[in-house]
């Protein structure tokens, strides 16, 4: 599925492309109540790609009661298992027969490279749909230890209509990552995608009602977060929002459950993650190609990205030579070209924002190893900085951009602090050739995923989100996250050989 066309065929097919921007409301796409739109644009060139509904709270309500709708009269919740699961697989499949339009529509709004788009974005969205699927009727529910006198029944319950709050790094597979649980479990859902990358939810949206996804089970509702996002954390006809992005932003959806109803909420925010490189590692060529596809991958533009080296003294300076040596492989450039690894920022004001920190290079006087140049107010050459100091706003802050400092230890008490000195906990790698070492590592750094002489996320079977700042109240992927869109119920039932005649003689 991840086969790649060549830069010409890319290109064409984003010519030929028919780009709408209505929202997606009860099977129907359509324009925002009160008729405006805002453009959005391909980051990569400036040129706008299409006028995007601008929707409000009207359109939440007209979202919520739809889906409501659609949740009362059990039009998906109640179908049989195996029904819910054909038409799952039935969506994933329309995504994968489409997957060429998707990849270029996600580069094209987003300003990821293609590449990355086809072979990655694409075959794990189709995974995700089509794992949680597989899932439906997979999960049996339980009886409790009761004794003779009863029966308890344990069952899982949709939870109801869920709010998907998305960020604009990982359009498709993060809308993914959140409906697919929330529609294997039954629930409808209305999605908020981010107002910059719009466009791919409203065509997943578009595929899962041609798999045969009832009207209102799905909807889609663009727009900015004070229009869209704040209307859906305080609206009482929501039972759950679960929401990636920002660690401020995900503080907000806690107050609007506060001041609303108390729905569930489940944060996955942002990251600050080391990969801590011990002097035994066993292959500094394979640290170097795993550091560098941390740091630079989606342009950094990832919670999870490996943002802090931090390096034992004694070979800090043959892995940045290596490290060096594998950052020539990634060029820069139209992100339309698959022989690019590095595509443009997602705007202009993001730009900016990475630049602030590249400037700050300077200003502490840090040493340069490798990168820095920007283009075209949008690009910026993956960046290696070193002699950065837990003090260092570099240290502290999530950048995510194509930035990746260097900081030494000496000991292992030490890398172990400076990995767990952050107000997040996200992600970490470790790279030791020594187990015993690598176990303490692993279960010392309090990070949501911590893996060992390699980068990654796991995969769908392993959950996947953070510590402290990083997130809160559930995961993403793997059973648990199927489990956050349900609702635990207790049926007792008296079998007792108590009658009315006994209880009167």
């Amino acid at each position: 599925m991840s086969d790649l066309l060549t830069a010409g065929e890319y290109r064409a097919i984003a010519e030929t492309m028919t780009l709408g921007g209505n929202a997606f409301i009860n099977g129907i796409a359509r324009p925002a109540i009160s008729g405006e739109t805002f453009p959005t644009v391909n980051p990569a060139t400036g040129a706008e790609l299409a006028h995007v509904a601008a929707c409000g709270r009207a359109d939440v309500d007209l979202a919520v009661q739809k889906a409501r709708d659609a949740f009362a009269d059990g039009r998906w919740r109640n179908q049989a298992p195996a029904e819910r699961k054909r038409v799952l697989i039935a969506f994933a499949k329309l995504v994968e027969q489409n997957r060429h339009e998707l990849a270029v529509l996600e580069s094209l709004d987003s300003g990821k490279p293609v590449a990355e788009c086809q072979t990655i974005d694409l075959p794990e969205t189709v995974n995700t749909i089509r794992w949680h699927a597989e899932l439906i009727d997979k999960i049996y529910d339980h009886t409790a230890p009761v004794g003779h006198a009863a029966m308890a029944l344990v069952v899982r319950e949709p939870i109801g209509v869920v709010g998907c709050v998305l960020p604009w790094n990982f359009p498709l597979l993060m809308m993914a990552w959140k409906i697919g649980p929330a529609l294997a479990a039954g629930c409808s859902v209305i999605v908020k995608p981010a107002e910059e990358t719009s466009l791919t939810a409203l065509r997943l949206a578009e595929l899962a009602f041609e798999a045969g996804v009832p009207a209102g089970v799905l909807n889609v509702v663009t727009g900015g977060g004070p229009e869209v996002g704040e209307p859906i954390g305080l609206h009482s006809g929501i039972d759950m929002v679960s929401f990636t992005g920002s660690t401020a932003t995900g503080k907000r959806f806690l107050r609007y459950a506060a001041d609303s109803n108390m729905k569930r909420v489940v944060l996955e925010c942002g990251g600050k993650n080391p990969a801590v490189v011990f002097d035994d590692a066993e292959d500094l060529d394979l640290v170097a190609e795993q550091v560098v596809l941390g740091a630079f991958w989606n342009m950094g533009e990832n919670c999870s990205a490996t943002s802090r080296l931090i390096v034992h003294e004694g070979v800090k300076d043959d892995l940045l030579r290596r490290i060096k040596a594998y950052m020539r492989e990634w060029r820069m450039g139209d992100p339309l070209d698959p022989t690019n690894r590095v595509g443009a920022l997602v705007s202009r004001e993001h730009f900016a924002k990475v630049k602030s920190y590249i400037d700050k290079i300077k200003d502490e006087k840090l040493d340069l190893i490798a990168g820095g140049k920007m283009e075209g107010g949008v690009y910026i050459e993956p960046t290696v900085v070193a002699g950065v100091t837990r003090e260092s706003v570099l240290f502290k802050e999530e950048v995510f951009g194509p930035l990746l400092t260097v900081t030494t230890f000496n000991s292992v008490s030490e890398a172990i602090a400076l990995a767990n000195d952050t107000t997040y906990g996200l992600a970490a790698s470790i790279y030791t050739g020594n187990l015993k070492k690598a176990l303490k590592a692993a279960r010392e750094i309090r990070a949501g995923t911590v893996t060992v002489n390699c980068f990654g996320e796991g995969d769908i079977t392993t959950p996947f989100g953070g510590f402290q700042e990083s997130g809160f109240g559930g995961r993403d992927k793997s059973i648990f996250a199927h489990d956050q869109y349900t609702e635990i119920k207790t049926i007792w039932i008296d079998i007792s050989d108590r009658s009315v005649d006994d209880t009167v003689r």
